[in-house]
């Protein structure tokens, strides 16, 4: 795995000592920073194992982070920015997505022996973008001490030593063990491996940084490596997710209108819900297993990477019942992706898509059946919703193509001339195929009135998020020592 003699274009990586350790966060506050320096940046990510994912502007699919960074970038997101992205939909196995399209589904071991395909894919497509930027960051996944994963990685140092880029590692200082993690990481890598380890990022810090200051001391003479900067905890900072679904509810003085959303086993692109997370007139309760559901004024089923089995999972749980009474006194219900093809008469998946070729029963909330067929549905859209003719925009990802009665009254009709989604004829029932809806802040607004909500306030969603980037470039130029940074992003002679 190595790439041509004439390969010169600056590369960093950034890694982390755990998953969630401040990668994707890092890589995007530094794509930000160096845009504001006039440079043509791109961010980079080998290989992703994540289930929020986005539609690129080639028609494909990548990491929702990436397209984060990408955007902190200035840039439309481009499959060659996440060429592997897989998506679990078991616990031993995931979907594999090269360059934006799926090729199938494979178990753990199977996948690591098609890692020379997906290496090749990796390679081609940073060769692409050293060709159009004048820098990449990459982001790494995971940690690079994984020993179980060392052999044919493309993810981390693997990858690393394919280009010959500098990598700095970052740890999370608030799970506590920081320097636990940074020496440990370090002490299981190679030699040639450890060299290329240029410094260290230690995040999310809390407090007086002279009480860390003899640690910090510490580390540099045990490691021989400098720490080049201590990152505060940023409260209250939103960028959407790599993965794992935020909890943290923005302090408001107002709860007014109660949205229940059940974190189904194989729950995707949970990101759709930040816009109601953020809400200051929004109390929304992710319920986990096991948990039972509170009174709400909407719930709303999420999207799935396994749809028949997440159905199956919400009848063991009584969610069928629930929402039979929910509706009954007067809630209101709405499906999206996934919960469209639920709230449905039946489900088929007849060639295995999802796993065992099959049928499933749905909910039978509405007159529509959804049959999974082998090529995904990848859209960029935009258009407007059948209720106050709000504008929308959003996104398809979904193997569904779904048909019946309930259709003919749509949710919302699309530039490109297509209808989406249904309104059951009492109004209480909504499903749409669109993630993202609730980013647009007309549509937004429109939803929370049909759910109940009085005078709705103005919510800009796509503001709030550039302010958080801007904020965390800010944060970054502050506490990094960016001349260091910037030395090792200089192109070679």
């Amino acid at each position: 795995m190595t790439q041509p003699d004439h390969f010169k274009t600056p590369t960093l990586m950034i890694q982390g000592t755990t998953s969630d350790a401040g990668k994707s966060t890092v890589v995007a506050g530094l794509c930000r920073v160096l845009k504001r320096r006039g440079v043509r940046v791109v961010p980079f990510k080998p290989q992703n194992m994540a289930l929020n994912s986005a539609v690129t502007a080639d028609g494909g699919e990548i990491g929702r982070a990436q397209a984060v960074q990408a955007q902190a970038a200035g840039l439309a997101p481009h499959t060659d920015m996440n060429p592997v992205l897989l998506k679990p939909n078991s616990d031993t196995g995931a979907q594999v997505i090269i360059h934006g399209h799926a090729v199938g589904n494979m178990e753990a071991t199977v996948y690591h022996g098609y890692k020379q395909v997906a290496r090749r894919a990796v390679l081609e497509s940073h060769q692409r973008l050293s060709a159009q930027y004048q820098m990449i960051v990459v982001e790494g996944a995971g940690s690079p001490a994984e020993i179980n994963l060392r052999d044919g990685d493309i993810a981390n140092m693997g990858f690393a030593e394919a280009v010959d880029c500098p990598v700095l590692l970052v740890a999370d200082i608030d799970r506590g063990g920081v320097f636990a993690h940074l020496v440990g990481t370090l002490a299981l890598l190679s030699d040639s491996e450890q060299a290329r380890v240029r410094g260290f990022i230690i995040n999310r810090f809390r407090g007086d940084i002279a009480l860390l200051q003899s640690g910090l001391d510490w580390l540099e003479a045990h490691t021989g490596k400098p720490v080049l900067g201590v990152l505060p905890y940023l409260h209250g900072l939103h960028l959407e997710a790599e993965d794992g679904i935020s909890r943290v509810k923005m302090e408001s003085e107002h709860d007014n209108l109660r949205v229940v959303v059940p974190v189904l086993p194989h729950i995707s692109n949970h990101t759709d819900f930040d816009p109601l997370r953020l809400h200051p007139q929004v109390s929304l309760h992710l319920v986990a297993p096991g948990e039972i559901p509170p009174a709400a004024d909407l719930v709303i089923l999420p999207g799935s990477k396994n749809v028949r089995s997440d159905l199956a999972w919400l009848r063991a749980h009584g969610w069928d019942n629930y929402l039979l009474r929910h509706l009954r006194y007067g809630g209101k219900v709405m499906g999206i992706c996934g919960g469209l093809q639920m709230l449905g008469q039946v489900l088929h998946d007849p060639h295995g898509i999802e796993g065992e070729a099959g049928s499933s029963r749905g909910l039978g909330f509405l007159d529509l059946t959804t049959t999974l067929q082998p090529h995904k549905q990848l859209h960029n859209v935009c258009g407007r919703i059948l209720l106050e003719n709000a504008a929308v925009s959003g996104y398809e990802i979904h193997a569904g193509v779904s048909e019946g009665s309930a259709l003919h009254q749509p949710f919302a009709q699309l530039a490109d001339g297509r209808q989406d989604g249904a309104i059951s004829s009492d109004g209480q029932i909504i499903a749409t195929y669109l993630h993202g809806v609730f980013e647009s802040a007309q549509a937004l607004s429109a939803l929370l009135g049909w759910a109940g909500l009085k005078a709705a306030q103005s919510f800009d969603y796509q503001l709030i998020r550039e302010q958080n980037i801007e904020r965390l470039a800010d944060t970054l130029e502050a506490h990094l020592d960016m001349p260091r940074i910037m030395q090792l992003l200089e192109p070679e002679p």
